[in-house]
């Protein structure tokens, strides 16, 4: 397949300017390709994952993408998506979150290759230069402002009186097509890549382009996700899910693919991973015979997960989920540990009481929370449903002292099959 065709099989393309002659184009040499991030955040969030990795891909085939961050246009505010006017941020605060989006978006692509390295530029470069008066005389006269107001991303905004749009916003489209120009004339772009609601602001970009260089450009949207039961993608009870471990654990990352739901996770395996046909389709296969085993769950969480934190990282997600499901402790590092203590409720318990004696464990399980009352927990411990750090105690007498701390200061304790408790000693 040609990547027109790949990005088709995953269910990658919403729209096209000129599907065949790009397609042409695309076969006959290599094509340097855009995609723009605004750093509206100090980290990407997974959304950010389907033009990421579709630039990767379009680089696997022998192209030249180049990331854009957005130091210009996300001091601005894309309107397109949102029914209210974006908070305006800081120079300071722009200036962080560029060094953390940077960071993010040279993980995904080859910037060192010889033959089509990615390129990553900052679109403040070429557009801080400039003065109000130079955008007006050489970019505002090709603008027609009954084309803008016919934008959707414009149009949605106008429609509602209450809310409008300012000036500010309305000016992102120009910007936007200023950066298309420019990367066009200067690294010979020829096409630009984004989600669907940016669909709009691409084709302002082409038509600048035709305009002022008459030159063809292209433009191909890539579909805005959202999860089978109308969900929308990428967020969980807590917040968005984020590419930055300190924002979202890896526990917490890996956690949330594979907990997709059934009917989207073959889907997800095409967005997601770099599977080739026959294996997405092997998965499917075994998906559809054995849901209940989930492995094609486990497939896309380790595969993202990989992507985003790398193997060691991966392997200590799947240990802590592992744990978590039952899994011993044999070998668990002490930031493993972390995790799963960030996952389930955790007590703190004086360190002296593990002294001498010890710890009756029947009181600390109700101290826990994992038992109503002392007598309860006598029965749970002596009808063989309690454990703790995974080694089951029947034993209703049991203490625990000092040496039965995981790394001097830790007790997992479970009741059942899924009722978790971490105790701290301090």
């Amino acid at each position: 397949m040609d990547i027109i065709e790949e990005l088709e099989w995953r269910g990658l393309v919403a729209d096209c300017t000129d599907r065949d002659e790009l397609a042409k184009r695309l076969s006959k040499e290599a094509v340097t390709l855009y995609c723009g991030f605004d750093p509206t955040a100090d980290s990407l969030h997974i959304g950010s994952l389907v033009p990421l990795l579709a630039l990767r891909r379009f680089q696997q085939f022998g192209h030249q993408p180049i990331v854009v961050a957005g130091g210009a246009t996300g001091s601005i505010g894309d309107p397109s998506g949102k029914s209210d006017e974006r908070l305006l941020l800081t120079h300071e605060q722009l200036k962080a979150n560029i060094e953390g989006v940077k960071k993010q978006l040279a993980a995904f692509l080859e910037f060192e290759c010889k033959t089509n390295p990615a390129q990553l530029v900052d679109n403040a470069d070429w557009t801080a230069p400039l003065s109000f008066l130079n955008v007006l005389r050489d970019y505002g006269k090709h603008f027609k402002v009954n084309a803008m107001v016919a934008k959707e991303s414009v149009r949605a905004r106008m429609e509602d009186r209450d809310v409008g749009i300012s000036y500010t916003e309305f000016s992102y489209m120009i910007l936007q097509a200023l950066d298309f120009d420019h990367l066009c004339r200067e690294h010979r772009c020829e096409l630009q890549i984004g989600g669907s609601d940016q669909w709009g602001n691409i084709t302002a970009g082409i038509d600048l382009i035709h305009r002022r260089q008459n030159r063809q450009a292209f433009g191909l949207t890539l579909p805005l996700i959202t999860n089978a039961d109308g969900s929308k993608f990428g967020k969980t009870e807590a917040g968005a899910v984020w590419l930055d471990a300190a924002r979202t654990s890896i526990y917490q990352f890996y956690q949330y693919w594979v907990r997709v739901d059934d009917r989207d996770v073959i889907r997800y395996l095409k967005y997601f991973t770099f599977l080739q046909r026959d294996e997405v389709e092997q998965l499917a296969k075994q998906h559809e015979a054995e849901p209940h085993a989930r492995l094609a769950h486990k497939f896309l969480a380790k595969e993202v997960t990989e992507l985003v934190h790398g193997e060691a990282a991966t392997i200590e997600a799947i240990r802590a989920s592992e744990i978590l499901f039952g899994g011993d402790l044999d070998g668990i590092t002490e930031a493993t540990f972390r995790e799963i203590a960030g996952e389930v409720p955790t007590h703190e318990i004086g360190r002296d009481r593990f002294g001498g004696e010890g710890l009756w464990l029947p009181e600390l399980l109700h101290e826990a929370g994992l038992a109503s009352s002392r007598g309860q927990a006598r029965k749970d411990v002596k009808g063989g449903g309690v454990y703790v750090n995974s080694h089951r105690i029947d034993d209703e007498q049991q203490k625990l002292r000092l040496n039965d701390l995981l790394f001097g200061k830790y007790l997992l304790l479970r009741r059942g099959k899924r009722n978790y408790a971490v105790v701290l000693a301090c």
